[in-house]
């Protein structure tokens, strides 16, 4: 899978970190935890130094359009607004798979916990 600089530039601008846990708070229900998950484990590989920067770029543009108001299939539609979204978060989950190791996936869970208790780590698959 490639990430086209298109995508890169016009999702990138709606990424900010602080846009990031916005969306993640006010979503979560909606969402699932298992897509919450992943985005962040996405935001992690995008914030580990030790990947590579082409890598790290890479991953601005998925975790840009989980934020953008505008999607193929607005959020607020009823059971499938999230499914681009998890579509997209995928393909990226695929494309950083080599550099989402034990301590991505644990500092992942442990911003969920944070945002939502430790109940929410009975729901992930």
């Amino acid at each position: 899978m490639e990430i086209e600089k298109a995508e890169v530039e016009k999702y990138g601008k709606n990424y900010s970190e602080d846009g990031l846990w916005d969306k993640i708070t006010g979503t979560a229900k909606k969402a699932g935890s298992n897509l919450i998950y992943e985005v962040l484990q996405l935001f992690y590989v995008a914030k580990n130094p030790n990947v590579p920067m082409k890598i790290r770029a890479a991953m601005v543009a998925p975790l840009g359009y989980f934020i953008s108001p505008v999607d193929l299939i607005p959020d607020l539609t009823p059971v499938v607004g999230y499914t681009d979204d998890a579509a997209v978060i995928a393909m990226a989950i695929a494309f950083a798979h080599a550099y989402i190791d034990d301590e991505t996936r644990q500092n992942a869970k442990e911003k969920l916990v944070a945002f939502f208790g430790s109940g929410i780590l009975k729901n992930l698959s």
